[in-house]
């Protein structure tokens, strides 16, 4: 009886803590498929939810009415967005989340310097010194990834004289300062510096990194915010803040791993090179002179109705155009001829990792017909037809084929192996790597001129009107 009155309410804060994150474990766990997907998201917006209830209770806070205030306002804000923001805007949207969460971080680590000011002991400098670091960079760079994104400044990649020398003095100067207020003095003008020069280190990592990359680019500033998140739970003595953070961090960098290897490039081109910079003046081939097939909804329509094998591509297009709806519509159509239809995902397609998966999911397209890169090239061979909704860098031979191109080296989609292949595409443009795409003038390409969800219905309603 004794034992259980010595319990005190911060051991209850800490045994909730624990269950909180038991139930974020789980929700990575199951968020690793698309059919367990929404289970993970309920375990973990519980384990959150418990988080919170539980860190209200903590004797240390000070004022309730500005919990509420900020519980309010997030609320609002996130039901909004959820509301108003597109599919076609999600990346921007973990972006801007990304930023916020790198930010809140490093915002949390400079108001303990305030208070930290006159403390003897180095490890809380020392931790706040990181948080800021990685906190500011994440906020900044995922500014800049957003402003990408959403096509406000140049999704290029932008290169400018001694890019990488001013970098590495950026960087060599955080370190400096941050060791000068460790060791020797906690000087708020310094401190200042030291934010200054990590927010403008966030953009210089990110300036130089192509649209296509940002996938790549949306992962790793997510595992930045957990870094930043894990380091201020260190600073706070915050065990969920430690572990929650910690998996975030891990996470963010193993999808990065995979997302790299997808791009076949490395983690230290992502984080210092010029990821993702072209050179227009060497892109491969020069396919001016050759010539382009185009085709009608009723020569596709007879085209897959009369196939035994389907794959559908989807592409950054496909959500653009909102037509998942429509690819399903159209796949139900043709397997009620009997036609397989399989629809191949590269990891990179879209504009953040999972976003075809997801596109696809919205439309109750069934998970086991989603067919990853390792899983479908072989199949594409005896393919009677696959067709490319919005796709484009993703599936150019060049990266297999041209050395000279800026894509060489990247796994891709063998669609070009298929007996006929048919492009939905708006136009010629080429995709976010600013190249020209090789399959579309080969002899067993068409090109469909049109807008995916037009297109698509088109194509069903001749299915349906002649050919069912």
């Amino acid at each position: 009886m004794n034992s259980l009155m010595d319990i005190t309410m911060n051991d209850i804060i800490q045994l909730v803590y624990l269950i909180a994150a038991i139930a974020f474990m789980l929700g990575i766990k199951y968020l690793s498929s698309p059919s367990t997907a929404r289970k993970g998201n309920l375990f973990a917006s519980v384990g959150m939810l418990l988080a919170i209830v539980a860190t209200l209770f903590n004797e240390n806070i000070i004022s309730y009415e500005l919990i509420v205030v900020g519980l309010i306002t997030g609320s609002l804000i996130g039901v909004v967005l959820a509301k108003k923001v597109q599919m076609t805007a999600m990346p921007q949207m973990v972006a801007i989340f990304n930023g916020f969460g790198g930010s809140a971080s490093a915002l949390i680590a400079s108001a303990e310097f305030v208070n930290l000011s006159n403390t003897p002991d180095k490890f809380p400098i020392l931790m706040i010194s990181l948080s800021v670091l990685i906190g500011f960079v994440t906020f900044s760079g995922s500014i800049i990834a957003f402003l990408k994104l959403q096509e406000l400044i140049s999704g290029r990649a932008i290169i400018y004289p001694f890019q990488k020398t001013i970098t590495a003095i950026c960087f060599i100067s955080i370190i400096a300062l941050s060791s000068y207020l460790i060791f020797s003095t906690t000087s708020t003008i310094a401190f200042i510096i030291v934010i200054s020069l990590c927010l403008l280190l966030g953009i210089l990592l990110v300036v130089p990194i192509g649209g296509a990359d940002m996938p790549v680019v949306v992962s790793l500033l997510n595992s930045y915010s957990g870094l930043a998140a894990a380091v201020t739970g260190f600073l706070l003595n915050n065990l969920l803040l430690v572990i929650s953070g910690s998996l975030v961090g891990a996470a963010g960098l193993i999808l990065t791993t995979i997302m790299t290897k997808a791009m076949n490039r490395s983690l230290v081109n992502v984080i210092f090179g010029n990821f993702g910079a072209t050179d227009s003046s060497d892109s491969g081939p020069d396919n001016t002179d050759k010539i382009v097939r185009s085709t009608s909804f009723e020569e596709v329509a007879i085209l897959l109705a009369y196939a035994d094998r389907v794959i559908f591509v989807p592409g950054y297009g496909l959500a653009v155009a909102q037509a998942q709806h429509q690819v399903r519509e159209l796949a139900d159509l043709l397997e009620s001829k009997g036609v397989d239809i399989r629809y191949a995902i590269h990891p990179v397609a879209g504009r953040m990792p999972g976003h075809m998966n997801v596109l696809l999911a919205e439309a109750n397209i069934p998970y086991d017909k989603l067919y990853d890169l390792d899983d479908i090239n072989d199949s594409f061979d005896n393919t009677d037809v696959s067709v490319v909704i919005g796709a484009n860098d993703v599936i150019n031979p060049a990266a297999r084929d041209t050395p000279s191109s800026p894509l060489y080296g990247m796994p891709i989609l063998n669609v070009d192996k298929s007996r006929s292949v048919v492009v939905l595409k708006r136009s010629m443009s080429p995709g976010f790597a600013g190249v020209d795409n090789d399959l579309f003038y080969m002899d067993n390409t068409m090109m469909f001129f049109r807008d995916a969800k037009d297109g698509l219905n088109e194509i069903i309603s001749e299915v349906k009107d002649n050919l069912l």
